[in-house]
């Protein structure tokens, strides 16, 4: 199919072309981690576990990064029958697995997309099996080990795009170094923001949005696939303008979700963030919007161990009677408004705009 294809409409076309990249890169994850299998196997078959793992959780998931990076790669005249940009999402899936591996490693989250988390995984094994030691430690040291591979795996996928070009390179070192900043800052402000105090909380939030999520999200990709094809520094730049305040949206979302999503549908726990002790936009809010007395209460009761359900639903209560909920969706509307009114002046064929902004609604609309 090509871009100028007449006999259909932008929606159904780029429906198709949608459809038909994401079954390429589902054969080309299935056969990579396949052989994976296999070379972890020569080694031990009990080592293969960890790939399974891997195989297992790329198998969910919306395919939002790669879809970013197929659509930026379009824009910027790329073959949408070409290998690169199939290589390259699926280098993408493979990064993001590992973020999801270390992060709910990191938040002692429970369950991802509805099943077992990683560590979660290797300690119902240990004790599945009735090894000696302790469980818990065993299904730690596991997913940290599962979430390295995955990344190197992913690196190892990028590498075989020959020649890659020089800026997609460096978006993609990039972007990796970025999300390690950024999951370190979320981590220090799980410790630290309280001593720091409120008054630049949401500017901290901020940060830990944009650099942990939104820009391997929506903007990384969205560069990767136009400097792939050629995008020069304009086009570039017009990407990062459309794609940045869209990814930090699509995040604002995932906090959101995190404390009022439905469990049914988000595959997590109501209230799962404030467990978690995540001090999201929607929480630096509370903390100057809410009464002294409540912002006690957050700041001392937010992540604790022992928090029980009835806190939880206290805390969630008053993230919405105190304006923290209304104040986030605000940031939301306006993030997205600023993102698809860059997205019109976009330097890109009509149907790669099309398909950017379904995209773009689709990130910032979800409830999972």
């Amino acid at each position: 199919m090509t871009l100028n294809a007449a006999d259909t409409s932008d929606s159904k076309a780029a429906r198709e072309l949608s459809a038909e990249f994401s079954e390429r890169l589902e054969r080309l994850l299935s056969t990579f981690l396949a052989q994976q299998h296999e070379v972890i196997s020569e080694i031990a078959p009990a080592a293969a576990q960890i790939v399974t793992a891997i195989d297992d959780l790329t198998k969910g998931g919306k395919r939002l990064r790669p879809l970013f990076a197929f659509w930026g790669y379009l824009g910027a005249g790329g073959d949408p029958e070409a290998n690169d940009i199939v290589i390259a999402g699926a280098a993408l899936e493979l990064f993001q697995a590992a973020a999801l591996i270390h992060d709910d490693l990191i938040d002692r989250s429970d369950t991802r997309r509805g099943q077992p988390s990683v560590h979660r995984r290797f300690e119902s094994l240990h004790r599945a099996s009735g090894w000696q030691r302790d469980a818990q430690r065993f299904g730690e040291a596991a997913s940290v080990l599962a979430g390295d591979l995955c990344l190197s795996l992913s690196e190892q996928l990028f590498a075989t795009i020959n020649p890659v070009v020089p800026e997609a390179r460096t978006i993609f070192d990039r972007m990796r170094a970025q999300v390690m900043a950024g999951q370190y800052l979320d981590v220090l402000e799980e410790s630290a923001g309280p001593s720091y105090g409120p008054a630049e909380a949401v500017k901290r939030a901020r940060t830990i949005v944009r650099y942990k999520s939104a820009k391997y999200s929506v903007e990384n990709p969205t560069l990767l696939g136009g400097a792939l094809a050629g995008a020069d520094a304009n086009l570039l730049e017009e990407y990062s303008q459309f794609a940045l305040p869209l990814g930090e949206a699509f995040q604002l979302r995932d906090d959101v979700l995190g404390v009022f999503g439905d469990p049914s549908v988000t595959g997590k726990p109501a209230g799962d963030d404030l467990r978690e002790g995540k001090r999201t936009e929607i929480i630096a809010h509370a903390l100057t919007l809410a009464s002294p007395a409540d912002q006690e209460f957050i700041q001392s009761r937010l992540g604790a161990d022992d928090l029980r359900d009835d806190e939880v639903e206290r805390m969630s209560a008053l993230l919405e009677s105190c304006g923290a909920l209304a104040a986030t969706e605000r940031s939301i509307a306006e993030l997205s408004d600023q993102g698809l009114g860059a997205l019109d002046g976009l330097s890109v064929p009509p149907l790669a705009r099309h398909g950017l902004r379904t995209l773009g609604l689709a990130a910032i609309r979800r409830t999972s």
